[in-house]
């Protein structure tokens, strides 16, 4: 069915298309998004007979298809994109996804994918390296929030192996920062802990967690620590935590720590900004997600663990159908030493990457976006029209943009309505954004204080002009949401 002519003419076709998409990447004049309702995008498809649940085969419509999909598609590799924690896919690693795709193998076993198993046997050795633990074990899944319940689910069996078998009525005790990621919320509900056992730990005014706070609710506790989690960038301000710190009291105090770098490790290839890391390799596990800041296409994730047998100890069930002990080289497999049964074989993807830009590559990508960070803050500071919520550490930026009848901005005089005029404004800028599609960029609020923009930098094809243009394009939005 697949290998008529064609068909194989549609593919060839359809090469060339993502070619063209991959090499338009940076193409200014392109809008980052063609942002419409869902009933407009049910009906043009229906209208192409193209509809969204397809019934009768149309080999011949494959090539239109897949142009449509591009054309309505989010643009995340777009220069002017910075509405997410991932941005400007490397092409090399999204032709490398198509590789892994094309082999279309798992990585649950060595016989089914040799190559990559030891690829992934090599990327965590020097991962682990580069976080500096001289102990490890390691492996890849499919993205952070995996790897921090993964995590958490190690520090229990490190704790108490007798879980595993008789299950655990034990109360336990998270401590996480209070801006740690969602994905903590989750593991702890999935691990049947149930929320309650979450105990957030104040942050400081530039988000990081305080290592006096964590010390007060560790002795108010009457639940058993179980973990402490550490942050390297957290989601909305960018935070650092102060790891050595953590790790100190984590270490008077017996408790796992755990550090949830999925967005920041990747300043480990960085030698101008590795220091952002330091206490890291005291960590018992660390999770990393090279498709954040080392644009590695989605999904790349890794699990590092300081002691090299507790994955298996933790997940191994010794399916006997497909870990044979009596097969070639089954000492390799990994498949055991994770929750995932079927996983990519994303170490080549990774490591195609790597091949082709280096440590060098990967660290200019870091010291670039970096340096983006900086220009847009000299240009908020001294501009009136702006004001920044929180000290920066990363490459975020959250800031408002302030209505001329409350500059200059004090939240602590503004009144009810003022307050809720400002937090408004954020939401009527970004549907300008996505109406004109010039840009994509993230708001929130944070505790008590109103919605604000997170502008963060990851895509190393921004400019400073882009940073420049976009202030006012910003500023033109923010008057015309008063009209």
């Amino acid at each position: 069915m697949f290998d008529t002519p064609q068909t194989m003419e549609q593919l060839r076709l359809v090469a060339g298309r993502l070619l063209e998409y991959l090499q338009s990447a940076d193409d200014r004049s392109c809008s980052v998004v063609d942002y419409r309702s869902p009933q407009d995008i049910e009906a043009l498809f229906e209208s192409m007979g193209l509809p969204l649940l397809p019934g009768q085969a149309q080999p011949a419509r494959l090539y239109e298809a897949v142009s449509q999909v591009l054309e309505l598609a989010v643009r995340t590799e777009h220069p002017r994109f910075f509405n997410q924690s991932f941005a400007g896919a490397d092409p090399v690693s999204v032709v490398a996804d198509w590789l892994v795709t094309t082999i279309n193998t798992t990585a649950a076993t060595y016989e089914m994918s040799p190559l990559p198993t030891l690829m992934e046997r090599s990327i965590v050795r020097a991962f682990a390296k580069k976080v500096g633990f001289t102990t490890c074990d390691g492996i890849m899944g499919p993205g952070g929030s995996l790897s921090n319940l993964m995590a958490l689910q190690l520090a229990r069996h490190h704790k108490k192996p007798s879980a595993r078998q008789a299950g655990d009525f034990t109360r336990w005790a998270v401590f996480i920062s209070a801006q740690a990621h969602y994905s903590m919320k989750k593991s702890v509900v999935l691990m049947g802990l149930g929320e309650d056992a979450l105990i957030p730990v104040p942050c400081d005014a530039a988000g990081q967690m305080m290592p006096d706070a964590l010390e007060r609710a560790l002795g108010n506790t009457d639940r058993e620590p179980l973990a402490i989690v550490g942050t390297a960038g957290t989601t909305v301000l960018g935070a650092f935590d102060p790891l050595a710190a953590l790790a100190k009291v984590a270490q008077s105090h017996d408790v796992w720590f755990h550090v949830d770098g999925c967005h920041g490790a990747s300043v480990l290839f960085s030698d101008r900004y590795r220091h952002l890391m330091d206490g890291a390799e005291q960590a018992d596990s660390l999770a990393w997600n090279p498709h954040k800041m080392s644009g590695v296409a989605q999904q790349c994730s890794l699990l590092l663990v300081k002691h090299p047998t507790l994955l298996q100890d933790t997940f191994a069930t010794g399916a006997s159908y497909l870990f044979q002990k009596d097969k070639l080289f089954t000492e390799y497999d990994s498949g055991d030493k994770t929750i995932l049964c079927g996983r990519r074989a994303d170490a080549l993807k990774l490591w195609l990457t790597w091949l082709v830009r280096g440590d060098e590559g990967f660290g200019m990508r870091i010291d670039h976006v970096f340096g983006l960070a900086s220009h847009l803050r000299h240009r908020l500071e001294s501009d009136p029209r702006f004001q920044i919520v929180a000290p920066p550490s990363f490459t975020h930026t959250c800031f408002w943009w302030v209505p001329p009848a409350l500059r200059p901005l004090d939240l602590a005089t503004l009144s009810d309505q003022e307050r809720l005029g400002l937090h408004g404004i954020a939401p009527k800028i970004k549907r300008q954004m996505q109406a004109e599609g010039s840009t994509m960029m993230s708001y929130q609020p944070l505790g008590d204080l109103p919605n604000f923009f997170r502008w963060l930098f990851i895509n190393p094809a921004t400019t400073t002009e882009d940073i420049d243009a976009l202030i006012e394009i910003i500023d033109r939005y923010g008057m015309q949401s008063l009209d």
